[in-house]
């Protein structure tokens, strides 16, 4: 599990000479690995990396079920019902999105932080949506990974999952 910061792209390589997830990585472990999902360039938080291929689709196939949290500061203060739109899902690209959790964390000023939960990762998907509402991501990180959370985890910082880590999300 690795906390993305921001500024780093969720690649293995990059033609423009970005930082990858895998430059903030030992080299020693860099070998194979490559991320599980993506984080976008501006956004920060929860990723996984690892070296197997049927493990990394069984983690983003949407068929699996696994949830993906984030905290997400947007502009303004969006209405009940474009909150309750987002629970039930918005059409992108001429299909539904998959029904997501939203809870409101708190207000203050001209911004709102939300806690989104979603079962699949359509690009920029909260971002997309969050703008369609009239509503633009200020601040976006990931805080889990189906039952996998960052739990204090620097920035930039790495840690193995325990075995049992694992086990909860392959099964």
């Amino acid at each position: 599990l690795l906390n993305k910061p921001y500024g780093v792209i969720s690649s293995c390589q990059d033609n423009h000479g970005r930082k990858t997830v895998l430059s903030l990585i030992p080299s020693h472990l860099r070998i194979g690995m490559h991320p599980v999902g993506r984080l976008d360039f501006d956004s920060r938080g929860a990723i996984l990396l690892t070296n197997n291929g049927d493990l990394t689709l069984r983690l983003t196939h949407p068929k699996y079920s696994h949830s993906k949290t984030y905290l997400v500061c947007v502009s303004g203060q969006p209405s009940q019902s474009k909150l309750d739109n987002w629970r039930k899902g918005i059409l992108l690209n001429d299909s539904m999105s998959m029904p997501a959790r939203i809870e409101v964390l708190d207000k203050v000023n001209s911004k709102t932080l939300i806690k989104v939960s979603i079962k699949e990762g359509r690009n920029l998907q909260i971002r997309r949506i969050a703008t369609l509402f009239g509503h633009p991501v200020q601040a976006l990180q990931r805080i889990s990974f189906s039952n996998i959370n960052l739990n204090g985890l620097q920035i930039a910082k790495l840690r193995e999952l325990k075995n049992k880590e694992w086990i909860s999300i392959i099964h």
